[in-house]
């Protein structure tokens, strides 16, 4: 059982001592998770499997979950999906370790939680955006267009094409 502060930490002695090849399941259900003051998630649920390669521990997971974002059009809050898989080696030694030089602790315990924080963020849309066609913020009041029109209107004066408006 996962022990409330750290959820992602996970004895791995007795898969240290196994046989290459031997590998293990771990899964992962929280109803709230805190990732960061800046990333929480919903409804998480995930598995690792970890097994054991003449290297290291070769960590495999799959996880998916909700989050809430704030729309760059309008910015009001929505709950999105997010899913992400996660691969890395943490290796038995120096020698075997791979560009994230994650090395096995001599206690065999690992946190999990940097790795699950750091692949989710990275499925975060750069632009979230609350639904397809957003329309937005008025840009002379502040109205929510998609709740309401408030009759302000582009200024197609200032426009570089108001002169193509005559040719028609």
């Amino acid at each position: 059982m996962p022990s409330p502060k750290k959820p992602f930490r996970i004895n791995l002695g007795f898969i240290a001592h196994e046989e290459i090849g031997r590998n293990h399941d771990f899964p992962f259900d929280f109803e709230k998770i805190d990732l960061g003051e800046d990333f929480i998630v919903r409804d998480l649920s995930g598995n690792v499997n970890i097994g054991k390669t003449p290297q290291g521990l070769v960590v495999r997971g799959e996880f998916s979950g909700n989050t809430s974002l704030e729309c760059v059009r309008c910015l009001t809050k929505f709950d999105t999906q997010l899913s992400w898989e996660l691969t890395e080696l943490y290796a038995f030694d120096d020698r075997s370790a791979t560009e994230a030089d994650l090395i096995l602790p001599e206690d065999a315990h690992i946190d999990l939680a940097v790795l699950v924080r750091e692949y989710g963020l990275l499925e975060m849309p750069i632009n979230p955006i609350c639904k397809y066609d957003c329309n937005g913020l008025c840009i002379d009041c502040g109205q929510n267009l998609n709740e309401r029109d408030c009759g302000h209107g582009p200024d197609l004066s200032d426009s570089p094409f108001a002169k193509l408006k005559d040719l028609l």
